[in-house]
């Protein structure tokens, strides 16, 4: 008989799954309990609403991704860091153009709602601002945030029309355009200037 940690885990690994296939609005809690293979009555007992199911799978998908940029980081080099993401990005571009991206997807979704569940959507895509913003800033760059935003931006916007063309070929391409981007830039930790 399984634990009951295991039908939660099952429930939200579920709704992750969902809401990135087919977007939160149209995740119903009928489906999450299907896909999780846990009766619809038993959800109650786990999550009394799917925005709640929702702020669990954001809180997961934080988890792994704060995980996944603490991975990059190893050898405490901020260029490699940056590539290491851009490259592990490469390696699932034909995922990329399949699905898009989980976190950019979801805060599409509900940027234009006003409730706790949209602030909490963005916590991804902040988590991913403020690492890359963190990783210019070891490099040596005042305008850090500048950066950090343009990076991301690129990305999500490489991602977005990536997935909605389904091209892997050009998500590569794009992704390898911005790894020469970052291998050009100075290191000037050393230094006290900043490009513009």
């Amino acid at each position: 008989m399984p634990r009951t940690s295991d039908k939660r885990e099952r429930l939200i690994d579920a709704a992750d799954m969902l809401i990135h296939r087919q977007g939160f609005h149209k995740t119903t809690l009928a489906d999450i309990a299907k896909e999780s293979d846990v009766p619809l009555g038993n959800v109650y007992y786990y999550f009394k609403t799917k925005e709640e199911i929702c702020d669990a799978v954001i809180e997961e998908r934080k988890q792994k991704l704060t995980s996944t940029l603490d991975g990059c980081c190893q050898g405490k080099c901020p260029r490699k860091a940056l590539l290491r993401l851009l490259r592990s990005m490469m390696d699932a571009s034909d995922k990329i153009a399949e699905a898009g991206c989980p976190h950019g997807r979801l805060c599409t979704e509900l940027s234009n709602e006003i409730s706790d569940l949209t602030h909490s959507a963005d916590a991804c895509m902040k988590v991913l601002l403020e690492w890359s913003s963190d990783q210019f800033r070891t490099l040596g760059y005042r305008n850090a945030e500048d950066l950090g935003f343009e990076f991301i931006s690129r990305m999500q916007g490489i991602i977005m029309v990536g997935n909605t063309l389904h091209d892997e070929k050009q998500v590569k391409i794009q992704l390898k355009a911005m790894c020469e981007w970052i291998e050009a830039l100075e290191d000037i930790s050393s230094s006290d200037q900043a490009l513009a």
